[in-house]
């Protein structure tokens, strides 16, 4: 349930971001002020990196939503009572390529606020090297051999009885 709720509220998100994205280039000097830039800077190169950041925000959405449907798929299975199938080690690793994906579009969205950002009008992202996110990836990529050889010893398993 917790995760189909997500997997709207990511959809939102990105139809949330589209919205802006959509009214910037509409309504550029509305919506300069409502972020808070100041009227000589409406036209600087912040405001291309604001878009950018837009863009990479409005792409994250599916890989998000790639994530969550595999989760879920993971999920169900695990209510059936058999949770280690091939199908789900596939699945953690494609959830960790994913993963490594979204750190890396992190990453991204940082480096393009760091250059565009100013001491008349900053762009405070935090956006640093975080263990966890990366400890996470790692940790998936584990679970993935993990589940593999899960399902690799109850297929023996099974094929003895």
């Amino acid at each position: 349930m917790t995760i189909r709720v997500l997997i709207k509220l990511n959809l939102l998100m990105g139809a949330l971001i589209t919205a802006l994205l959509i009214a910037s280039l509409i309504a550029e000097d509305f919506v300069m002020r409502a972020l808070g830039v100041p009227p000589p800077f409406s036209n600087s190169m912040q405001f291309i990196g604001m878009r950018l950041i837009m863009v990479i925000g409005i792409c994250a959405v599916p890989v998000v939503r790639f994530i969550l449907t595999r989760l879920l798929m993971i999920v169900e299975t695990v209510s059936t009572g058999n949770p280690f199938v091939v199908a789900n080690a596939a699945r953690l690793q494609k959830i960790a390529w994913a993963l490594l994906a979204l750190e890396l579009t992190h990453y991204a969205v940082g480096a393009v606020a760091a250059s565009v950002s100013s001491a008349a009008v900053p762009i405070n992202i935090s956006w640093g090297f975080s263990l966890t996110r990366w400890l996470a990836v790692l940790l998936l990529f584990v679970l993935t051999r993990v589940f593999e050889e899960g399902a690799r010893m109850r297929e023996e398993l099974e094929g003895m009885v």
